[in-house]
């Protein structure tokens, strides 16, 4: 391949670009222009409708293509991965960035054509309260044929590399989520900094979405609660936090928030950020909560661990009275968030920024450009602590 080829890259298996939906998209967000940047011509594929022509964040250079598919819940996925992945073998870039393993199906019809495939496998979707038992059966096979038929992986925490390795005999790159510490916000109105717990989740079981609403009745009758998500199609959850909102003047439910730097500010000055996550690798929200500098109390998982190493975190067991306990405690002791916040700033700079991130994305992603497919160099980030 001559010295002043441009490589080509297709990003296969997201809502689009720019889109805001998951941390898939915000990772492809960051991610493109970053690769643009360093000499790459970039296709994103993604849905119609799905991204806005005219967002102020979208990069000119960056290529934003759909396709079509079939709009359920159980057959989107599927179908626009491959409608993607067929244009993508009739446009042959250099490489193939995948992301979620349920896009794995087509990976042959990739590899047929010479297209060397990177794949983000995500969490351990399979073990997801939120799936049907179809869709756990899905994923699982998705997984078996990433196994087999990608070039390489990207696991986002050495916990779900490890649970590769022991189900399916391969590993994966490790390249975590990341976030940018934001600037100085101001505080919510209606609160004070420091002054409330907060939750940002999906509400879904495997979050500790439940549990945090028992240990909330009981906590917001001393300080302000509040609640960000929703479960996205309504259910019991969603009643419990309305039901909540009105019974009780200091629960505050806020849905989904869309305004990021809203978000952040909640962050920044929450005095106890609850992160219950139990399943999965590293969450996205709890990076960012981390690069906020919000004093997070999480659910004690080795995931969780690993993120938030020694110092940046504390941790609770899964039960309403520990959550309390841990949110309470955490709440009427000033100093102790301090130290909290200050070491969560200075982990997500050290080991999450999107500079690091994107970086080695863009040295994993060259390293396939000649075809190189039999060895695979270290092109993890540094050690973090684990």
């Amino acid at each position: 391949m001559g010295k002043n080829h441009t490589p080509t890259v297709a990003i296969i298996g997201t809502r689009g670009y720019p889109s805001y939906y998951g941390g898939f998209e915000t990772a492809v967000r960051k991610l493109s222009p970053y690769l643009v940047d360093h000499g790459w011509n970039v296709t994103v594929y993604g849905r119609p409708g799905a991204t806005d022509p005219d967002d102020v964040d979208r990069d000119p250079r960056v290529e934003a293509r759909t396709t079509r598919g079939i709009e359920s819940k159980a057959l989107s996925t599927l179908s626009y991965g491959l409608t993607s992945t067929l244009d993508a073998m009739r446009r042959r870039p250099d490489v193939a960035l995948i992301m979620n393993v349920a896009n794995g199906f087509w990976l042959p019809l990739l590899r047929m054509r010479g297209i060397p495939t990177v794949v983000n496998v995500d969490g351990l979707e399979w073990e997801r309260e939120k799936w049907s038992a179809l869709g756990k059966a899905v994923f699982r096979a998705g997984a078996r044929v990433t196994a087999r038929w990608s070039t390489e992986r990207v696991v986002d925490a050495r916990t779900i590399g490890d649970a590769w390795e022991s189900k399916f005999g391969v590993g994966g790159t490790f390249i975590p989520y990341g976030a940018d510490v934001p600037p100085p916000l101001p505080v919510e109105p209606g609160f004070t900094h420091r002054g409330y717990a907060l939750l940002v989740a999906r509400f879904v079981p495997e979050n500790t979405v439940g549990p945090f609403f028992d240990a909330a009745e009981r906590l917001a009758a001393t300080h302000d609660v509040i609640v960000v998500g929703s479960s996205g199609y309504g259910g019991d959850l969603d009643d419990r936090a309305a039901e909540l909102g009105k019974s009780l003047p200091r629960f505050h439910w806020f849905g989904h928030v869309h305004d990021d730097n809203r978000l952040h500010s909640l962050w920044q000055h929450a005095g106890a950020y609850f992160h219950g996550h139990s399943v999965g690798g590293t969450n996205p929200a709890l990076v960012q909560a981390m690069a906020a500098g919000a004093p997070i109390v999480a659910r004690d998982t080795v995931h969780s661990r690993e993120v938030l190493g020694a110092e940046a975190g504390a941790f609770t067991g899964p039960t309403p009275i520990e959550i309390e306990g841990a949110l309470r405690s955490l709440l009427e002791s000033p100093e102790r968030q301090q130290q909290l916040s200050d070491a969560a700033v200075r982990r997500a700079r050290e080991a999450y920024s999107w500079e690091r991130v994107n970086a080695a994305y863009e040295r994993l992603l060259r390293s396939y450009v000649n075809g190189a497919d039999d060895e695979m160099p270290d092109h993890a980030p540094q050690e973090q602590d684990r």
